[in-house]
């Protein structure tokens, strides 16, 4: 599989490439460039396949030429030591719970992946430096990670506020690898930094400079695995239509998604479930995409106002506009509908649902009373008890903090704190060697 820019015609570039330049020079994201059907690669797979075996088996496929079944199989093993759950709930519904990673949010799969697919390619080669603007538990997930990756250095750039959950022993100083830096900003001043580093080639250069952030192809591409390991858990229970409900933000589960179908998974639709910020919901409907500023939610992960994913979304569209429109369906849900969603489907099923696969719920149910035919898969992205307090408030039940998440409250502090400017970020990285 090789890979292109969304805004030239440029000649492609080898997912090695893509993965550790992170970047297009003309300002696009890398997509795809074209996709094989490997559907005989996975549709004999049954409900006994792991999905370290899926991974192994789909991966050197996906990636022939850069990943053989061996190496693949070693990436495999090395990232995954938790897995998807799929949890049919009736004839009408299910879950893929994405949260057994060890950040408890789905994200924890592609970085899983993207460090370990990085480490191999790395082999007797240079070393490159991993520069990710991170907030809330996503630096912890990046960290564990990358942690003692042969030929990486993983740089964290927290905005202000507080930090928590990393490891003191993983930083550089103590014979890691791992550096936490805090900027005298906010979230966006630390991912334009991380842009400015990556679009400064001396810069680039001098240290390898790529990105676990959801820019990196090698995050959003290994996020289709899950979707494929659902598809094989449930095809036997299957007697209609199959649709997944994706909670979307920055819509990169969503294009994750849509990469599967494109690889052959036999799949009807998509809802886009989004709360009441509702980014794409006219983009969606055919209409031009106008960002707007984004309101609080209990659902904030959702909080989007300009997808990152934008780009990507629209290529799709322009390969295949018909097909899309009747492929994705989006839903808007406010939050008293997600709130009443959490209190009916642990009454219902006796589970607990984190406000962001409430809301991936709520808008399945409402294509559902349209599609009898049916059967959705809705994506639980979250543990709930990372919003414990919003799921104690709908259910009346409060969500077991399992012990590797309540460790993920500890206070850490940085490396250093710098302006959010690239000649500080060079000095406070080149203290660390």
């Amino acid at each position: 599989m090789q890979f292109k820019s969304t805004k030239s015609n440029k000649p492609p570039v080898s997912f090695k490439e893509a993965v550790l330049r992170c970047l297009p020079h003309d300002g696009g994201l890398y997509v795809p460039s074209s996709v094989m059907d490997m559907r005989q690669f996975f549709l004999y797979m049954d409900t006994d396949t792991a999905y370290p075996e899926l991974v192994s088996t789909v991966a050197p496929v996906m990636l022939q030429g850069e990943l053989n079944p061996f190496s693949a199989s070693r990436v495999a093993e090395s990232a995954f030591n938790f897995a998807p759950e799929v949890q049919p709930l009736d004839e009408r519904f299910s879950l893929l719970n994405l949260y057994n990673g060890p950040t408890g949010v789905f994200k924890d799969f592609g970085i899983a992946f993207l460090a370990a697919v990085m480490e191999e390619l790395l082999k007797n080669n240079r070393r490159v430096m991993v520069l990710s603007a991170t907030r809330g538990d996503t630096g912890v997930s990046i960290a564990n990670a990358f942690y003692k990756r042969q030929n990486i250095v993983s740089v964290l750039l927290y905005p202000s506020g507080p930090i928590r959950g990393l490891e003191a022993g993983s930083f550089i100083s103590n014979g890691g690898n791992i550096i936490p830096l805090q900027i005298r900003g906010t979230f966006d001043d630390c991912q334009r930094l991380v842009i400015e580093a990556m679009n400064d080639r001396p810069f680039a250069e001098r240290y390898g400079v790529t990105t676990a952030n959801a820019l990196n192809p090698g995050r959003l591409l290994p996020q289709t695995f899950y979707y494929l390991f659902a598809f094989i858990k449930l095809k036997k229970l299957l007697q209609g239509d199959l649709i997944f409900s994706v909670p979307c933000g920055n819509f990169g589960n969503l294009i994750s998604g849509l990469y599967a179908w494109k690889f052959g998974m036999p799949v009807n639709g998509f809802v886009a479930a989004m709360n009441a910020n509702n980014a794409f919901g006219d983009f969606i409907n055919g209409r031009q995409f106008k960002p707007r500023r984004s309101m609080p939610t209990a659902s904030p992960a959702l909080d989007v106002s300009a997808p990152s994913n934008y780009e990507r979304l629209f290529s799709f569209y322009e390969e295949a506009p018909a097909v899309m429109q009747n492929m994705v369906f989006p839903g808007a849900i406010d939050d008293r509908t997600t709130l009443e969603t959490m209190d009916y489907v642990w009454k219902e099923y006796h589970i607990l649902l984190d406000p962001h696969g409430a809301v991936a719920f709520a808008a399945a149910e409402n294509l559902a009373s349209r599609r009898n035919d049916a059967h959705f898969v809705v994506l639980a992205t979250g543990h709930p008890a990372k919003s414990a307090e919003t799921v104690a408030r709908a259910t009346r039940q409060y969500p077991e903090m399992p012990d590797k998440l309540a460790a993920l409250g500890k206070k850490t502090d940085p490396v250093a704190l710098i302006e959010p400017q690239l000649s500080a970020l060079e000095a406070a990285i080149a203290s660390c060697f």
